[in-house]
């Protein structure tokens, strides 16, 4: 039986994690976390039965508590809450399927105990991925992405020499406004933002999806996953989402990983690493698909990339402001108080004030996010 622990059970990885553990027997999930989402997290307590549950809210957790008092489960809240869950005893992977910068705490209170992680969370390789994988090594904790693309990059190494890496090649949709202008993109409303062409996932990241910093963040992962440098980095647009990602080798061949857009099979390979299950569910019919197409992203129009790469070459501190300044200015548009295109100027302006701390240790990255986030509620 493997056991695992969820932080983030009610958000769109954390559901889809949950619907891979119905179709397999031999999972059970000793520990899980939510946020607000009460009414589903209780369903989800009554199905899976826990031992161990957390809210992030206090009031929230009492109300949780109080909802199940007829099971024989523990319910915490805040900060302990979370890495009670991500420490909880004979768990062997936790996934992190929590967003934001939230989820960086109990990620690293459970690499210190050994478990292995199906990263979800990119708030935890973006801003501390120096910190993150050197205590992985130390602590043999493996580093399972669940992303689609970092698993398809991931699948494709599987069995591979990393020094034989020539580039990665970052595939993304192009998200809702692909081929647009900036003039068309000074009137779009939230409801556009969301209407993503290929991927159900939750607000923020379809937002960050429109923006390309979704693919600026994955970027940054994709460095320190597989230790490459961010100029050997390559995106490249796939309309149809049919190539996840793919890598070049030294020799000049290129390995792709394909499949529909289903978030289930990189949850479920991070599950089972090495071994492959079977997965119900829809499949590629090439009979089907007359062409793949690629085409270069609009970096002028979609400042997400560039700004990322600025972000990692600068380096320290750097990818979190520009990270935390995202995750605020997002926060900001979804509550429709900005404009779409603000959320570049934001995360601009944020990273041309920050003076760069080199090599900062948890408490200043979680310092630096929070004086962003001050500076941002000031300039409103």
């Amino acid at each position: 039986m493997k056991k695992i622990a969820i932080l983030g059970a009610t958000g769109s990885i954390g559901t889809q994690t949950l619907d891979v553990v119905r179709e397999n027997a031999d999972i059970q999930v000793l520990a899980m976390s939510a946020g607000r989402n009460i009414e589903l997290f209780e369903q989800q307590v009554r199905e899976f039965k826990p031992q161990l549950v957390a809210v992030w809210d206090e009031t929230k957790a009492l109300t949780l508590k109080t909802k199940i008092a007829d099971l024989d489960v523990v319910v915490l809240s805040g900060m302990d809450g979370l890495i009670a869950v991500a420490t909880m005893p004979k768990v062997e992977i936790l996934v992190t399927a929590i967003v934001g910068m939230i989820g960086l705490k109990p990620t690293v209170a459970a690499i210190k105990e050994g478990k292995d992680i199906a990263l979800a969370n990119k708030e935890t390789l973006v801003t501390a991925g120096h910190i993150i994988m050197p205590l992985a090594e130390r602590k043999h904790s493996k580093i399972l992405p669940v992303d689609s693309e970092h698993s398809a990059i991931f699948q494709a190494l599987n069995g591979e020499d990393k020094k034989a890496i020539s580039k990665i090649l970052l595939t993304a949709s192009g998200g809702p406004f692909r081929g647009r202008t900036r003039r068309e993109l000074e009137q779009v409303r939230l409801a556009d933002a969301l209407k993503h062409p290929n991927w159900a996932m939750g607000q923020k990241i379809t937002i960050d999806s429109a923006t390309l910093v979704n693919k600026g963040l994955e970027m940054i992962e994709a460095k320190w996953l597989f230790d490459i440098d961010i100029e050997d980095i390559e995106v490249v647009v796939q309309p149809d989402s049919i190539i996840h990602s793919m890598v070049e080798f030294i020799d000049g061949a290129v390995m792709a990983q394909l499949g529909v857009p289903d978030m289930k099979l990189p949850i479920q390979y991070a599950l089972y690493y090495p071994k492959r299950r079977g997965l119900s569910g829809e499949r590629l019919d090439f009979k089907q698909i007359s062409k793949i197409s690629f085409e270069p992203p609009d970096t002028d129009t979609f400042l997400g990339l560039p700004m990322a790469i600025k972000a990692v070459q600068q380096g320290g501190s750097m990818p979190t402001v520009y990270n935390a300044a995202n995750e605020k200015a997002v926060a900001l548009f979804i509550a429709e108080k900005i404009r779409f295109l603000d959320i570049y100027e934001i995360i601009a302006e944020a990273m041309a004030r920050h003076k760069v701390i080199h090599h900062p240790d948890i408490d200043e990255i979680l310092a630096t996010e929070q004086e962003v986030y001050r500076w941002i509620e000031s300039r409103r």
